[in-house]
């Protein structure tokens, strides 16, 4: 796995907390997608279980070392979603619990990851609950989630919370352009603010493939706008990319209401000025903010309504919209 810098302050802050035996057996790292914190995660699980720590770093060369880079080490266990699933259920976590009542088959730290912990049925998090309670010897819980608020308060108030900030700007940029070095300022800057500063989620973004559908629906907007007629937008919307591009105009709407309050320097679309004075030119703030509201709504039906009928859902988004406009 490839290792980012910004995680070095915070991973030899927690593995010092460790070497002191003042790690907390239970770790809550939340993070938006694309800071690494799957990466910091594996980088802990690695020492925890090394027979033969050097300082900050697993040795390699051991036994759970070599189990480890090959995937295969019995006392570290992954709990994540299987195919075709939304959530872990309970009976995923009680067999989890079974195998760590027993001891650790290679006479070390047994150490459990958990990807998205916010994914954890009730019950799931109920039985979980139990363990880390009263956790069996040597054993490490490193939880990861997202969406702190979807987690249960008595599973927050059993782990020791940590917030992976994104690095700073210039970090992230500087990054950036290693991946990517044709990459332009502008791009990059965009591509970060869109992403919530993570740089690995930005560099997923500026790929040509998905950086030019943002491009064309940027375009597509554009030219809806200058001939009055949303329902341009709708073949460049109406497929399985919807989602997103509501995201993308959502971002839009909220940088024109920031340009209408000469917010300037805090519009996330830094590539896109020449669209968003014509978006602010055209509608009302009280407009924007109505129509703000209507994607989101539309959005939230397209994630959580199976069955809906995609295209007639678009058209009654833009038909209502393109009414709004002021000419």
């Amino acid at each position: 796995m490839n290792w980012y810098p910004w995680l070095n302050q915070t991973y030899r802050q927690l593995i010092m907390s460790y070497q002191k035996n003042a790690g907390h057996h239970a770790l809550l790292l939340h993070s938006p997608s694309g800071n690494g914190k799957s990466i910091l995660c594996y980088g802990l699980s690695r020492w925890l279980i090394c027979q033969n720590t050097n300082d900050f770093q697993s040795c390699g060369v051991c036994h759970s070392c070599r189990l480890m880079l090959a995937g295969t080490h019995p006392d570290y266990h992954i709990l994540e979603l299987n195919k075709n699933t939304i959530t872990i259920g309970v009976d995923e976590v009680r067999k989890l619990i079974e195998v760590l009542n027993n001891h650790a088959q290679q006479n070390g730290a047994k150490v459990v990851y958990i990807r998205k912990t916010e994914v954890l049925t009730n019950a799931a998090t109920n039985a979980l609950l139990k363990i880390l309670e009263e956790p069996t010897k040597r054993t490490y819980f490193l939880l990861c989630c997202e969406n702190w608020n979807n987690l249960f308060i008595t599973l927050r108030s059993r782990c020791l919370y940590r917030f992976l900030h994104p690095p700073t700007l210039q970090i992230a940029l500087h990054w950036l352009k290693k991946q990517i070095p044709s990459v332009n300022d502008d791009d990059a800057v965009t591509a970060l603010k869109l992403c919530q500063g993570a740089p690995v989620t930005a560099m997923l973004l500026l790929k040509p493939e998905h950086w030019q559908k943002r491009s064309e629906l940027c375009h597509g907007l554009l030219n809806a706008l200058n001939n009055n007629d949303m329902l341009l937008l709708l073949n460049i919307m109406n497929n399985t990319n919807a989602v997103t591009c509501i995201n993308w105009l959502l971002e839009l709407f909220v940088d024109s209401i920031k340009l209408k309050q000469e917010a300037v320097k805090f519009c996330v679309n830094q590539d896109q000025f020449p669209l968003l004075y014509v978006l602010a030119s055209k509608m009302t703030t009280s407009q924007l903010f109505y129509v703000y509201k209507s994607w989101r709504h539309c959005r939230q039906q397209l994630m959580s309504i199976p069955g809906l009928n995609q295209e007639l859902l678009l058209i009654n988004q833009l038909l209502p919209w393109e009414a709004l406009l002021t000419f």
